[in-house]
């Protein structure tokens, strides 16, 4: 009699998941020569971010779950803060800060509504695939509407505290090194400009004229 308990390993699926992102990551770098070590550094958080929500928002799969006589009904919380805990609020707005800041590196022209419907798709997503675990698989996640408000609150906390430090002087050059915006050769300062070479062929001459004349 097979177990009706028995779960999906959760390791063999999520690190090669990672490794699958981080691999079209560098990829996406380097056919668009922008590589550089600070960027890779983003792509790597990316990717282990990623793998991480999908192992404790998808899981747990169960390869048996138990089917009852009963029409199958959704695990649906649509009704906002309604029996919410705080520590589940808090949990939810946390984990997501740190997407919201890797949209700010990643974008090109990073902008709030398009932090917002990033954000809010993959929270959609999550709640998604956790509606789908529930139906298919026995999943433990119930799909909640505080979730999704919680995860776009935390995503837009994060997009809105590194737009801020962006802007410090002191931090502004140091994270604009870990932007996919430019060329790393565009990351250096350009060379100092000089006015005098402002100066027109006929003005030059004329001054050599006047000199002369003297």
């Amino acid at each position: 009699m097979s177990d009706p308990f028995e779960q999906i390993p959760v390791l063999p699926v999520v690190v090669p998941l990672g490794i699958l992102i981080f691999g079209l990551l560098l990829w996406r770098l380097v056919a668009r020569r922008i590589f550089s070590v600070p960027r890779a550094l983003v792509a790597a958080a990316l990717a282990v971010y990623a793998a991480g929500i999908v192992g404790n928002t998808v899981f747990p799969i169960y390869l048996d779950p138990l089917t009852g006589g009963d029409e199958w009904t959704p695990g649906l919380a649509l009704v906002p803060f309604a029996d919410y805990e705080w520590e589940d609020a808090s949990m939810n707005v946390l984990i997501f800060v740190p997407l919201g800041m890797l949209v700010v590196l990643l974008l090109a022209t990073p902008s709030w509504w398009k932090a917002l419907l990033i954000v809010a798709g993959t929270s959609v997503g999550i709640e998604t695939l956790q509606l789908a675990a529930q139906r298919y698989f026995a999943g433990g996640h119930i799909a909640d509407v505080n979730d999704l408000l919680s995860n776009v609150a935390g995503g837009m906390l994060g997009y809105a505290l590194l737009v801020v430090l962006s802007r410090v002087p002191l931090l502004s050059g140091l994270i604009g090194r870990f932007r996919w915006t430019s060329s790393p050769s565009h990351d250096r300062d350009p060379a100092p400009h000089d006015a005098r070479n402002d100066l027109s062929p006929s003005a030059a001459d004329t001054r050599a004229i006047q000199s002369t004349s003297r």
